[in-house]
């Protein structure tokens, strides 16, 4: 993840490509299945120090009403008061605050993320996949695989508990292109 370069170089910006990026997310159905969906409407930077990966940013801002599983009748369900709450809680967000290179390409990134107007820290599993020019655009482009696992209830999504997990898992397929 890290290149050697002149201290003035570090710092390069990226916005997440929304074409090539997607946040899913799984939640067990009383054992039976798991229920899968997607936000499909989010915006996200990162400022990439390539001399101090630790010191890298990442931050993320969710359109909740975006949630999508598929199923219109599980979307309305997942948009009320029961669940996001959308109407008052129109966004979630992650703000990353410490990066620790596991290894070459492997970080553990904590942050917090706030949801219904709760903020708590989780940790990401975030593996570096590429950075190369885009053959098609002239630009940097940058490529991430995001795992990490939350418990709907630290942040007040308690409800339906018996029915549908309390433990989320949650994937991101990112691709981001450099701006500056």
């Amino acid at each position: 993840m890290a290149y050697a370069q002149e201290p003035s170089n570090c710092i390069e910006n990226y916005k997440l490509n929304k074409t090539y990026t997607s946040i899913v997310w799984y939640a067990d159905r009383m054992g039976y299945s798991r229920t899968i969906g997607r936000f499909g409407d989010f915006e996200g930077t990162i400022e990439l120090n390539n001399c101090e990966i630790n010191k890298s940013k990442i931050d993320i801002v969710i359109d909740t009403n975006s949630i999508s599983s598929g199923n219109s009748e599980i979307d309305r369900q997942l948009k009320s008061v029961t669940f996001f709450d959308v109407e008052n809680y129109p966004e979630a967000r992650f703000q990353s605050s410490n990066i620790n290179l596991i290894e070459k390409d492997n970080a553990q990134v904590t942050g917090n993320f706030t949801m219904l107007g709760k903020t708590r820290e989780i940790s990401l599993k975030v593996r570096f996949n590429k950075k190369a020019i885009d053959p098609l655009m002239n630009v940097m482009r940058t490529g991430y695989s995001i795992r990490t696992n939350v418990q709907r209830s630290k942040w007040g999504m308690d409800k339906l508990l018996a029915f549908v997990s309390d433990d989320i898992s949650i994937v991101i397929e990112a691709e981001a292109l450099k701006y500056n």
